[in-house]
């Protein structure tokens, strides 16, 4: 039995993960899938690192060989998101409570949105993972200066950052025009953000029985206001706030999800608050 949890830590884009990679000390690099699986040891935790590559199938592909292969024992997806709902601000971190795929519909047979023979179209966040990443979050963004530097924050215009909390959409089609996102917003009220990877890693740790969370930094807003330089964006905004999140959320881990899942029990003392 591994003394600590071994994180499977997964981003879409290799500009999303380029900064924590450049924090694994003496990686190892495995291929399997046609994909490269990065393994290392940070702050005291095993990680396993892989790009996904873009949308819901290579998302569950790479979820499903970080389980059977690499014995994770829980996943953490980041990146970045499209903000959908009003006051989700470029520059804001999302992390999920809940994921569900907005372009998954089997109707007539079952109701839009929902798995087939699941019975749900929302598959839930790990609740002491969410909890643990959303303080991260929020650690982070009251120094967020150390971690993007004054020159990021004028170049990308930032205002004040917040943490949101909540629904993230997920869908193997990029949201990039007003009336798309108006018709999400629409359709989906409470939705925080889409991307195009989430809900489909959601589903397979269902499946497997394996916690799984989800932070993400917004990067536009949805529609035809999209950041002209995404890439640039990634690397001088997004990527420096997974690395530091996640870096935040890895020396606080053990004693912050272990309070957390304490507090599942009724009558845990040390709890309220």
């Amino acid at each position: 039995m591994r003394a600590a949890p071994r994180v499977g830590v997964v981003a879409a884009l290799h500009q999303e993960l380029a900064a924590v990679l450049a924090r694994l000390p003496h990686e190892r690099r495995q291929q399997v899938g046609g994909r490269d699986f990065w393994l290392g040891d940070w702050h005291g935790h095993e990680l396993v690192a892989v790009l996904a590559r873009v949308g819901k199938v290579a998302a569950a592909t790479t979820a499903t060989i970080l389980i059977e292969r690499f014995g994770v024992d829980r996943i953490i997806f980041t990146g970045t998101a499209g903000g959908l709902a009003p006051g989700v601000a470029v520059g804001d971190l999302v992390v999920a409570r809940s994921f569900l795929q907005h372009d998954l519909d089997a109707s007539p047979l079952f109701p839009r949105h929902e798995v087939p023979l699941y019975g749900q179209s929302r598959f839930a966040a790990d609740s002491a993972m969410t909890a643990a990443l959303a303080a991260a979050a929020r650690a982070v963004l009251a120094q967020r200066d150390v971690a993007l530097g004054p020159q990021a924050l004028q170049e990308f215009e930032l205002g004040a950052a917040r943490v949101h909390e909540g629904l993230l959409l997920s869908g193997d089609r990029f949201i990039a025009t007003a009336q798309a996102s108006q018709a999400l917003r629409a359709e989906l009220p409470d939705a925080l953000a889409v991307e195009m990877e989430g809900a489909a890693v959601a589903q397979v740790c269902h499946d497997y029985g394996l916690p799984f969370a989800a932070v993400r930094t917004i990067s536009d807003r949805a529609d035809d206001s999209a950041h002209v330089d995404f890439m640039r964006f990634v690397q001088r905004v997004a990527s420096r706030y997974s690395v530091a999140v996640l870096a935040h959320y890895f020396r606080a881990m053990p004693a912050r999800e272990a309070m957390m899942r304490g507090c599942a029990a009724p009558a845990t003392p040390g709890c309220s608050g």
